[in-house]
C-alpha cells in the first residue's frame, strides 16, 4: 500500500509519510529515565497523538508502559469519584491486557481484582481506593510503570478531575519522602496546562494559581517540525514518486508559511499531493495554490481557533490589537490574554514580542476579523467590491491600480477623520479594501520582521506573484529613507523587481496620489492618503 501525507489521527511510520522525530522522543525519554511528571500543552493538531505512540513503542523495552485517552471515559464517568475510579480502572485493565499480557505473571493478582471491582460495581470504590490499587500495580510490576494520558483535558470542566491531578500529586510526593510504589514517570497531554483548568473549570471565579500540579516538570521540547525533518519526509516521498521537485526550496517554502505546525505542514503536502495539478503541485506556485486552498476550506482547526476566540473576549481584543494597531506587543508569560494565546497556538514569543505562530494563521486570523467588518457593511469594503472587476487585467492583479483607486476611495470618506483614526485604522482599512480583490483567489500574510518596527509589510499572493506593500505611518523623511532601504531589501529576498508603498501622510502640504520612482534599479511606487 502506498503511504499517503496524514492529517487525521496519529502518523503511523508504515502507512504515512512524517518527519523524523527521532530527537524530539530522546529528549521526554530522558525526561521519564530522570523520573519526571510533566504535561506536554500544545495547541490541537499538533502531533502530541503521534508523539505519545512513538514514546510508548521505544519505552515498552525498559518499561511497563500504561498509555490512556481519556476521551474513552466518556462526560458520566466524571460525575463522581465513584463513577471515575471505576470507568479509570476499565480502560486501565483493558489497557493492561491489550499491551501486557506477556507479563501476566506480575500484575495476576492485580488484574484479578480490578475483574472482581468491575464485576460487583463497588460503589465505595473512590479516588483512595483507585491510587490503593495503582500503588499495587506499581509494586507487583517487574519494571517501572509509566503513565501515559492523552486529551486529558477533553473532560475535565469538572472538579473531580482537579482532585485526581490532587492524588498524583500526593502519590509522587509519598514516593520520593516514604519510598511508597508509584509511577515511575507520568506524563499528561492535552491543550490547556493544568494552571489554566482552572480557567475552564471555574471561568467566573478568582483562579488560584496553586495548581495541584505544581510539581510537574517543566516542559520545554519543541514540538514544531524542523527544516531539516520536512526534507526528509520529501525525500521520501520523492524516491516514491519521483516528481522532480526542487526539496530544499519547497522545504523552505512549507517552512516559511507554517513555521513548522505539525498540521499545516501535512496538509499543505497533501493537497499538492492529491489535489494540485502535477505539472506544478510541487513548484512555489503549487505551494501558493495550496496555501490558497487551505485558508478557503473548512477544518477542525480552524473552527476550534473560531471557538476560542468566542470563548476568550480578551483573547479576540488582544489578537485585534495585535494584528491591526501596528503596536507592538511584549510578551509577558502572566498576561491571561497572552497565555491563553500561546496555549491554543495562535502566537510564539519572538525576541521578547508576542506575534502570530506563522502565516498560515496570520492570514487566517486577518480574514475572520475582516469578515467581521464586511458584516458590518465597511463603505471602504463596498467601495472595493463595486470596482472589483478592474484590477484583475489578463488574470493578474493590477497592484497600481489597487493603490491609486485606494487612495481615491480613502480620501473621500475619510480625508476628514482625526490623526489618530488614520494611524490606527489605515491598515485595517487597505487590507479591509484589498479583501475582495484577491478573495477567493489571493491571500496575503504580514511580514513579521516589520510588525513592530513602526511599518507594516503585506505580501500578496495572486495567480503565482508575490507583490511587497510596505505601508507606514509618515514619520519624517529620514524614516521614510530607511523605509525604502527596507522594501528594496525584501524585494531582493523575494526576486522582485518593484515594490510598493502605502505611506498615511498628515502633513498639510502632502501630494495626494501614487507616484513612481526608481532606486537602486528598481522600481518603487508610492501612494500618499
Amino acid at each position: 500500500m502506498a503511504r499517503i501525507f496524514n492529517v487525521t489521527g496519529p502518523c503511523i511510520p508504515s502507512r504515512h509519510y512524517m518527519a523524523d522525530t527521532f530527537k524530539r522522543v530522546k529528549a521526554i525519554q530522558n525526561m521519564v529515565e530522570n523520573g519526571s511528571y510533566f504535561a506536554i500543552n500544545r495547541a490541537r493538531q499538533y502531533g502530541k497523538t503521534t508523539t505519545l505512540a512513538a514514546l510508548a513503542r521505544e519505552l515498552r523495552a525498559s518499561y511497563l508502559v500504561v498509555s490512556l485517552d481519556f476521551q474513552d471515559l466518556g462526560s458520566a464517568a466524571f460525575e463522581n469519584e465513584n463513577t471515575f475510579s471505576l470507568a479509570f480502572i476499565q480502560i486501565l485493565l483493558w489497557e493492561l491486557q491489550r499491551c501486557h499480557g506477556a507479563e501476566k505473571t506480575d500484575l495476576v493478582k492485580q488484574e484479578e481484582r480490578m475483574e472482581e471491582i468491575l464485576r460487583e460495581q463497588d460503589q465505595k470504590f473512590d479516588l483512595m481506593a483507585l491510587f490503593r490499587q495503582l500503588h499495587a500495580i506499581c509494586e507487583s510490576s517487574s519494571r517501572p510503570v509509566v503513565l501515559m494520558i492523552d486529551e486529558v483535558d477533553s473532560a475535565s470542566d469538572n472538579q473531580v478531575f482537579l482532585d485526581f491531578l490532587g492524588q498524583l500529586r500526593s502519590s509522587y510526593l509519598k514516593r520520593e519522602t516514604r519510598g511508597i510504589a508509584a509511577f515511575r514517570s507520568v506524563i499528561l497531554a492535552g491543550v490547556y496546562d493544568i494552571r489554566n483548568l482552572k480557567r475552564k473549570i471555574r471561568p467566573k471565579e478568582e483562579h488560584k494559581m496553586n495548581s495541584p500540579w505544581n510539581i510537574a516538570a517543566d516542559f520545554n521540547v519543541d514540538m514544531s517540525l524542523s527544516k531539516e525533518g520536512i526534507a526528509g519526509m520529501l525525500k521520501e516521498y520523492e524516491t516514491d514518486r519521483q516528481t522532480g521537485m526542487d526539496i530544499e526550496k519547497i522545504t523552505g517554502f512549507i517552512y516559511d508559511y507554517t513555521s513548522g505546525y505539525p498540521y499545516l505542514v501535512s496538509r499543505l503536502c497533501k493537497l499538492m499531493d492529491e489535489t494540485i495539478e502535477s505539472e506544478i503541485a510541487w513548484t512555489k506556485e503549487g505551494l501558493l495554490e495550496a496555501v490558497r486552498l487551505l485558508l478557503i476550506e473548512p477544518n477542525t482547526l480552524f473552527e476550534s481557533m473560531i471557538g476560542k476566540l468566542d470563548e476568550y473576549k480578551e483573547l479576540e481584543k488582544m489578537l485585534g490589537e495585535l494584528l491591526f494597531s501596528g503596536k507592538a506587543i511584549t510578551y509577558h508569560p502572566m498576561n491571561p490574554a497572552i497565555g491563553l494565546a500561546l496555549m491554543f497556538g495562535f502566537v510564539k514569543n519572538q525576541d521578547g514580542k508576542v506575534i502570530p505562530a506563522n502565516r498560515i494563521f496570520d492570514t487566517f486570523l486577518y480574514n475572520h476579523f475582516l469578515s467581521l467588518e464586511e458584516m458590518r457593511s465597511s463603505d471602504i469594503y463596498k467601495a472595493s467590491l463595486y470596482e472589483k472587476e478592474g484590477f484583475i487585467k489578463d488574470g493578474r492583479l493590477d497592484m497600481y491600480c489597487v493603490l491609486e483607486k485606494f487612495v481615491r476611495h480613502f480620501h473621500e470618506l475619510y480625508g476628514n477623520c482625526r490623526e489618530t483614526f488614520l494611524e490606527e485604522e489605515g491598515r485595517r482599512y487597505f487590507l479591509l479594501y484589498l479583501r475582495p480583490i484577491i478573495n477567493g483567489t489571493g491571500n496575503y500574510y504580514v511580514e513579521a520582521r516589520t510588525r513592530s518596527l513602526g511599518r507594516t509589510d503585506i505580501i500578496v499572493d495572486y495567480g503565482g506573484e508575490q507583490f511587497v506593500v510596505e505601508t507606514k505611518i509618515w514619520r519624517g523623511n529620514e524614516y521614510h529613507l530607511r523605509g525604502e532601504q527596507q522594501l528594496l531589501r525584501y524585494l531582493e529576498d523575494y526576486g522582485l523587481e518593484t515594490g510598493y508603498m502605502l505611506s498615511f501622510n498628515f502633513n498639510r502640504n502632502k501630494q495626494i496620489g501614487v507616484h513612481e520612482f526608481i532606486i537602486d534599479g528598481r522600481k518603487l511606487i508610492e501612494a500618499v492618503v
